[in-house]
């Protein structure tokens, strides 16, 4: 069993979508990241150094987000586990995308894909 690292509600501005209109204005999403990783060293010692540090992990999955667009969600969500995965104290990751201003012609709360990668 491995413990949970969370951040929940990160707010990026990116230009992903199929449809024009989504590349040129752009719009909110929303991204969810669990990690799963081995907490213990870091409880015992207190050092940063032995767990994730989720603020620079914040800004990196951000930066992730916000550049390059592409069509898919399924795209930038493994764009995200992949990033997280590169943390060498990382085991397993849990993506989730919304897009809750997604253009599909009905009028809906949210549209997220979710991924579970791990290094196995």
């Amino acid at each position: 069993m491995v413990d949970r690292i969370a951040l929940r509600g990160l707010r990026i501005f990116g230009h992903h979508g199929v449809h024009p209109k989504e590349r040129a204005q752009g719009q909110l999403f929303i991204v969810d990241v669990v990690l799963g990783v081995d907490t213990r060293p870091a409880a015992k010692t207190d050092e940063l150094t032995e767990t994730v540090d989720y603020s620079r992990l914040a800004t990196d999955v951000a930066d992730a987000v916000g550049r390059d667009p592409v069509d898919l969600l399924e795209t930038v969500a493994q764009r995200v586990a992949d990033l997280c995965l590169d943390q060498p104290l990382v085991a397993e990751v849990k993506v989730t995308i919304h897009k809750p201003e997604a253009p599909v012609g009905v009028e809906l709360d949210d549209v997220a894909v979710t991924i579970h990668r791990s290094r196995t």
